[in-house]
C-alpha cells in the first residue's frame, strides 16, 4: 500500500507529453493576485495627471473606442510609462531572485553587489564621451554591468563559489564604482553632468514606446531563459556537491544564471537608470507571501511589477504637479525595508 506524502502545502500537478510539474496552490494564487493588482494599479496610473480621466474612459481608450483626446492622453502619453513600470519591475524581480538564489542570502541583489553601479559607470562613460544617444547609452550600461559582474565573480571565486564572499566583494566594488561615478560627474560638462545626475536617480518620466519595445526584445528572451534554468537554480541551493550528484553542471549553470541576471537588470538600468530596492525586496516579499522555502521567479516577477508601478504612482502624485524620479521613492522604501530585514535577522539569533 502507498500513502500520499504530505509536503505541508497544497500542490497541483500539471502533466504534459514532455514533462510534469508541481505548482503550489498558494504560490500560484499569490502570483496571480500580484499580477492582477499590478495591472489594476497600472490602470489607475493611466487616470492620473493634469487631464484626469475615469477608469471607463481609460479602458475605452485602450480598446480604441474612446474619444480622440482620451486616446492621445492614455495611449501616447501615459501608456509607455506604465508599460515600462510593469516590464522593468518584472525584470528587476527576476534578476533579484536569481542572485539571491545563487548567494543564498537576502542581500544578494544586483543593486547591493555592484552590478547596477557598474552599469551606471558604463552609461556615464558613454554619456560624457560619446553622447546621449539611447542605443549608445544602453550598450554602455550593459557592457559596464557585464564587466563588473566578471570582476566581482573572479575576485570572489576562490577554491569554489561562496555567496557570502560574492556579496562582500560586490559591496566593495560598488563603493569604489560609486566614487568613480561621482568623479566622472564632477569633471564632466555642466549640462552633461546635470543630465547624468538626473538619469542616475532612476526615472520613468521620459520612457518612450521605442525604448519599451527595445527593452522587451531583450527582457522577454532572458526571462524565458531564466525560467528554463529555474529547476537547476533551485538545485544549486542545495549545495555544490548535492547539485552535482543530481546531474547539474554547477559551473556552467551558475555562469548562465549570472549572465541572464546581469543582462536583465542592465537593460533596465540602460533605459531608466539605476532603480534600487525592487530587486532586493521583491523576491523576499514574494517568498514570505508564498510561504516557499526559497525565492521563486514567477512570484518575484509579479511582486516586482507591482512594487515598481505602485512606486511610480507615488513618485507622480506625492508632490504633484512636480514629479519625482521613481528611484528616489524606491530608495526611501528600500531603506525602511532593509532596516526591518536587519531587525528580523537579529531576532533570529
Amino acid at each position: 500500500m502507498t500513502a500520499a506524502l504530505d509536503a505541508g502545502r497544497r500542490v497541483v500537478v500539471l502533466r504534459t507529453p514532455i514533462a510534469s510539474r508541481r505548482i503550489g496552490v498558494r504560490a500560484a494564487a499569490v502570483t496571480a493576485a500580484a499580477a492582477v493588482l499590478a495591472a489594476a494599479v497600472g490602470v489607475v496610473a493611466l487616470t492620473l495627471g493634469e487631464s484626469a480621466l475615469s477608469v471607463p474612459e481609460v479602458l475605452g481608450a485602450l480598446a480604441g473606442t474612446g474619444e480622440p483626446r482620451a486616446r492621445l492622453v492614455v495611449v501616447e502619453w501615459r501608456l509607455p510609462r506604465v508599460l515600462a513600470g510593469l516590464l522593468f519591475g518584472v525584470a528587476l524581480g527576476v534578476g533579484g531572485a536569481i542572485f539571491q538564489s545563487l548567494t543564498r542570502n537576502p542581500l544578494g541583489s544586483p543593486d547591493i553587489i555592484g552590478f547596477d553601479a557598474g552599469a551606471y559607470t558604463g552609461a556615464l562613460l558613454v554619456i560624457t564621451t560619446v553622447g546621449t544617444g539611447v542605443a549608445a547609452t544602453a550598450a554602455g550600461a550593459i557592457a559596464g554591468g557585464a564587466a563588473t559582474a566578471l570582476v566581482v565573480y573572479l575576485l570572489a571565486f576562490r577554491r569554489g563559489f561562496q555567496g557570502f564572499r560574492l556579496i562582500i566583494v560586490g559591496i566593495g566594488i560598488a563603493s569604489m564604482l560609486s566614487s568613480l561615478n561621482s568623479w566622472i560627474i564632477l569633471n564632466a560638462d555642466l549640462n552633461l553632468a546635470l543630465l547624468a545626475s538626473a538619469w542616475g536617480s532612476g526615472s520613468l518620466n521620459a520612457v518612450t514606446f521605442e525604448q519599451v519595445a527595445v527593452a522587451a526584445c531583450v527582457i522577454v528572451p532572458l526571462a524565458i531563459a531564466a525560467a528554463c534554468l529555474a529547476d537547476r537554480m533551485h538545485l544549486l541551493e542545495l549545495g555544490e556537491d548535492a547539485a552535482a550528484a543530481l546531474g547539474v553542471r554547477t559551473g556552467a549553470v551558475r555562469v548562465a544564471l549570472i549572465v541572464v541576471g546581469v543582462g536583465i537588470t542592465a537593460v533596465v538600468t540602460a533605459m531608466a537608470g539605476p532603480i534600487a530596492f525592487i530587486a532586493l525586496a521583491a523576491p523576499q516579499i514574494a517568498r514570505r507571501l508564498t510561504g516557499s522555502a526559497g525565492v521563486t521567479l514567477t512570484a518575484s516577477a509579479a511582486v516586482g511589477a507591482l512594487l515598481l508601478v505602485a512606486s511610480d504612482v507615488l513618485a507622480q502624485r506625492l508632490f504633484a504637479p512636480s514629479q519625482l524620479p521613481v528611484g528616489l521613492v524606491t530608495v526611501c522604501l528600500g531603506g525602511v525595508y532593509l532596516i526591518w530585514l536587519l531587525i528580523q535577522e537579529a531576532r533570529r539569533r
